[in-house]
């Protein structure tokens, strides 16, 4: 059984214990491992004797839809569509083929359901698609929180520093690591359920199901101009192998490695997480047990000091601290500030103040969205890592940091430099559109950080970086060779 601290009703419409099935839409935690929504839906299916039909929907009105995205997320739906070919659930995957055609496709399922049983996801577009859909659909809808080690309710309020979130991590966090407060790693493994052969014959006909193998891109109503990213497979296997290829081989050159732009020091793992074709529960469980440690190593007393506290090694625990104290610090601050998470009037009122104050003063360099699109300035680094992020979907970790910084730097106003960030890096990043993402764009402009000196033209009190300065610390020529087009 779930933690109720896990599960939440978004409605007050009835179970319908003479329903056909239990419904399973599978909107975020896309993945058959260490998933508490699919465990649920499996045992209400079990104790109510009914079939589970699991419903992997792609809608291609959401903004920045594109090739890019849409791939990704159906690379996953291929594989979801083997792993469950041999279980006892019927996988129903469906790609919207016209604007407009997924309508009332829902309601319908639900009006031969039991109930349904969905993921819980605080940002991009999904908590309005099911707080509006909870409303339509005739039956109970449960919502079940997956995304990270610390459950969305288990907090009260956002919180303003990676620090003082760390701290209250530590505090909080041993209960939720016990052995009756974690997922199931395989919900459906050993589970005797009845298997539904089809949906009937009025849904399938108006909603058939997507021919994974024979789908074209080309003829869906999203964003052409975006491409694959090639060599990249998205899904819970390919995620699965490349946290497992980390884990063996990079894990413990983490710390020294990971802000190298010349070194493959990072995870890769960003966008598996976002799209949760991997669990962090499924990490953190290997990472317990490479390091032969159980949650009876932690102290008692919470620091929140970085290093130090996991009582792991001194990469581990770099490695955790982004996993756990920033990613979750993120998804956090979106569940509280539902509607303004990604407003500019969000940032914390020290930064609004000093970027306000130098709002006006002289900038050397100005670029349009469409100069900072093409990778037009001034500057051979940034470009470069532009031309990354428009290629591969992705910037190295720590030049991604100098990238937005630039941004702030060569704009118009802080306003305009948080519109180019969001848009380039949600139209052209895997990983984009999520919470720990918008972490990224916002501490650009001060969010969860603090004032820093001496106050500079354009940033204030706003933490500043440059160019020159990284390459005093780390080698880019390799990198902006690499990444500028020939």
């Amino acid at each position: 059984m779930i933690p109720g601290s896990r599960l939440r009703v978004a409605n007050e419409r009835p179970l319908n214990p003479d329903g056909q099935f239990v419904l399973y839409w599978m909107i975020a935690n896309r993945r058959p491992h260490d998933n508490y929504a699919l465990q649920r839906a499996a045992e209400h299916a079990a104790e109510m004797g009914r079939p589970l039909v699991i419903l992997e929907a792609l809608r291609n009105r959401y903004r920045w839809a594109s090739d890019r995205i849409h791939r990704f997320i159906i690379d996953g739906m291929r594989a979801h569509e083997q792993h469950f070919a041999d279980r006892p659930v019927l996988y129903y995957p469906y790609v919207e083929p016209a604007i407009g055609h997924g309508a009332g496709m829902l309601e319908a399922c639900a009006n031969r359901a039991c109930l349904i049983v969905t993921d819980e996801y605080p940002a991009f577009f999904l908590p309005r698609m099911v707080a509006a859909a909870a409303q339509k659909v005739s039956v109970r809808m449960e919502v079940v929180d997956s995304n990270g080690l610390i459950p969305l309710s288990a907090t009260e309020a956002e919180k303003t520093t990676a620090h003082s979130f760390r701290r209250l991590m530590q505090k909080i966090i041993a209960p939720h690591l016990k052995p009756d407060q974690l997922p199931d790693p395989d919900p459906l493994n050993g589970m005797s359920l009845q298997r539904l052969g089809a949906l009937d014959d009025a849904i399938a006909k108006r909603w058939p199901k997507t021919d994974l193998k024979t789908l074209d891109l080309s003829t869906l109503p999203i964003d052409h101009g975006v491409p694959e990213v090639p060599g990249v497979t998205g899904g819970f296997t390919a995620g699965e192998q490349i946290w497992s290829a980390f884990l063996d081989n990079r894990l413990e050159r983490y710390n020294e490695d990971r802000n190298h732009p010349e070194k493959d020091g990072a995870s890769g793992l960003s966008p598996y997480l976002h799209f949760g074709h991997i669990s962090v529960h499924r990490m953190f469980r290997d990472i317990t047990r490479h390091q032969g440690w159980s949650v009876g190593d932690l102290p008692q007393k919470a620091t929140g000091k970085r290093a130090g506290w996991w009582q792991m090694s001194e990469p581990t625990e770099a490695f955790l601290d982004e996993l756990i104290t920033w990613r979750e610090l993120g998804y956090h601050f979106c569940h509280h500030r539902p509607d303004d998470y990604d407003k500019f009037d969000s940032l914390p009122a020290w930064a609004l103040k000093t970027l306000a104050d130098h709002t006006d003063d002289d900038r050397q360099y100005t670029y349009t969205l469409q100069q900072f699109e093409q990778a037009k300035t001034h500057d051979a680094l940034w470009n470069a890592a532009q031309h990354q992020l428009r290629a591969e979907g992705r910037i190295h970790n720590y030049l991604r940091m100098l990238w937005g910084k630039k941004i702030l730097h060569w704009t118009a106003s802080p306003r305009d430099a948080l519109t180019i960030m969001e848009e380039l890096n949600n139209k052209y990043g895997l990983d984009g559109r999520d919470p720990n993402s918008y972490s990224g764009i916002f501490w650009v402009l001060g969010r969860f950080d603090r004032a820093w000196g001496p106050e500079r033209p354009i940033f204030g009190k706003v933490r500043y970086m440059t160019s020159d300065s990284t390459r005093r610390k780390y080698r880019v020529n390799q990198y902006i060779k690499h990444h500028t087009p020939r």
